[in-house]
């Protein structure tokens, strides 16, 4: 097999996270080569965020206040360390991608113009024409990283398993293009890899982004932190299409009001907070009125209105592409796997347990979500800890050792693929139980026993078999059959085979 040694950086994914890893550690003076399986912009959630970037720039807010609003949205799992320091480095972030050409909202004296999201005591959320924060802020990010002179891009790159040496230590990866597999062999490896959403058959995410990277550290032995904790986004546009396209949470934070078939508000009745209660709460009360027939709406007719086109216009295209006209009609709505709370854990630069392996972004593990993210605070974490992670691994020296021969992950068929997400969507979505659990996990056996070790099947064998450890309901993880809360512990997996082998729930 042929073998490269590269002598910098090697990353794997180019979402905002894998990026802005990769200008840090070119700003530090070391070669970067980042692997995208996808075209650039293509392929990762962070070009689809609408609803923007949570920093605290006004004068009447206070990173410290971000700090505690990110704690309380977590449910008690928040890592109050890591909060306070994203808070800290926001507005830094915030403006570093300004001054890359990122568009963000201005109000006529040139501030940035913030909206407010649920579970936010201040309007912090920067946004790039109402709905496109994420697409804007890429597109800025790609053509820096192109035009940087130390940064190589190679697109249609799939990463088949990560390489280690003796010790343990990673030492790169084994990646597959246009058929032909290669090892890159390099001092350090920073996996940026996104979230798992494409697990579930109804989801906010790209269909690529499937857990892989999460996965393949999981089989080298690297902990994975709170896996039972998915974010599903309460009001994803409910057309039958797949992926499902995202109602941003920004229009509740204008006014917006969930209704029912009848015309008449529900929200209240599950939280005094009413429709800016945490995403976990609302997703679970339109989970309800759909399971009971009541039916799910975003009506925002009256606030926004006649505005759509120009104010939320992602929002507006989807909808009139599915024959509905927000401007005159409510939004159908249903609850979407959006956002991955667990991952890869890391320290504050990016570091896992493993030498030579980092991680960012929603692939990583940060403490920074706890059991439920803050809105907003995705983008954010994928700036400030992908920056981070980019400095530290640009410190590493090779070791100078040889990795050991490693061994393609198979692929999983379409049809197995589909047939998990759906059990996926029915039993470990958002509302779950014991029995549902405990027959997803023979499913899994079974689809691997006929298909071998997928990493899409070692990334929901992680979230299930501790969803079911979890006997309460805290954050993203509801327990119909445990509502109440009781475990303020984290979880830890960690596993040197491509199934779960040792499962921990311990202190924080």
């Amino acid at each position: 097999m042929d073998r490269k040694t590269f002598e910098g950086v090697l990353i794997v994914g180019a979402g905002l996270a894998g990026l802005s890893a990769a200008l840090s550690a070119a700003e530090a003076g070391r070669k970067v080569l980042v692997l995208s399986a996808a075209p650039l912009g293509e392929g990762c959630s962070s070009s689809w965020a609408q609803g923007g970037m949570a920093a605290a720039l006004s004068s009447d807010d206070d990173p410290a206040l971000h700090a505690k609003d990110t704690i309380a949205a977590g449910a008690g799992l928040v890592d109050a360390m890591m909060a306070k320091l994203l808070a800290a480095e926001g507005p830094a972030a915030v403006r570093r991608l300004a001054a890359l050409g990122a568009p963000f909202d201005r109000d006529g004296e040139g501030r940035f113009v913030q909206s407010l999201e649920a579970a936010h005591s201040r309007p912090r959320v920067v946004r790039v024409g109402g709905d496109g924060a994420g697409r804007a802020i890429m597109l800025a990010v790609i053509a820096t990283a192109r035009a940087h002179p130390d940064i190589e891009i190679v697109e249609g790159v799939e990463v088949r398993a990560l390489l280690q040496d003796a010790s343990g230590r990673v030492r790169g990866a084994l990646a597959e293009r246009a058929g032909v597999l290669s090892e890159i062999v390099a001092p350090a490896t920073i996996l940026a890899t996104g979230g798992l959403g494409g697990l579930y058959a109804v989801t906010t995410n790209p269909p690529e982004v499937r857990g892989q990277g999460i996965a393949l550290a999981s089989i080298v032995g690297a902990t994975i932190g709170d896996p039972e904790f998915v974010q599903f986004h309460p009001t994803a546009i409910d057309i039958a299409r797949d992926p499902a396209p995202l109602a941003t949470e920004a229009l509740r934070g204008e006014g917006a009001v969930l209704i029912d078939s009848a015309g008449e508000p529900f929200m209240n009745r599950y939280d005094p907070r009413g429709d800016l209660a945490p995403r976990d709460v609302v997703a679970r009360g339109i989970h309800r009125q759909l399971a009971e027939g009541q039916g799910a709406f975003l009506d925002a007719r009256k606030v926004i209105g006649a505005h759509f086109p120009t104010e939320f216009p992602a929002v507006f295209a989807a909808c009139l592409s599915a024959g509905i006209d927000p401007r005159v009609s409510p939004i159908p709505v249903a609850p979407a796997a959006h956002y991955y709370m667990g991952g890869i854990v890391t320290d504050a630069q990016g570091r896992t347990n493993l030498p030579g392996l980092y991680a960012a972004g929603e692939c990583a593990s940060t403490g920074v979500h706890g059991a439920n993210r803050l809105a907003s605070n995705s983008l954010l974490e994928a700036a400030v800890f992908g920056a981070r992670a980019g400095a530290a691994a640009a410190d590493e020296t090779d070791p100078k050792t040889s990795p050991l021969n490693a061994d393609a992950l198979p692929h999983l068929s379409n049809e197995a693929l589909q047939a998990l997400r759906h059990a996926m969507s029915r039993d470990a979505g958002v509302v779950r139980n014991e029995a549902g659990l405990a027959g997803l996990l023979a499913e899994i056996d079974n689809l691997r026993r006929l298909h071998g070790h997928a990493p899409e099947l070692t990334a929901a064998d992680l979230i299930v078999s501790a969803a079911l450890e979890r006997r309460e309901s805290r954050g993203g993880h509801f327990r119909e059959d445990y509502p109440d809360a009781a475990l303020v512990v984290r979880t830890f997996v960690t596993s040197a085979r491509p199934a779960v082998s040792a499962l921990s729930i311990a202190a924080e």
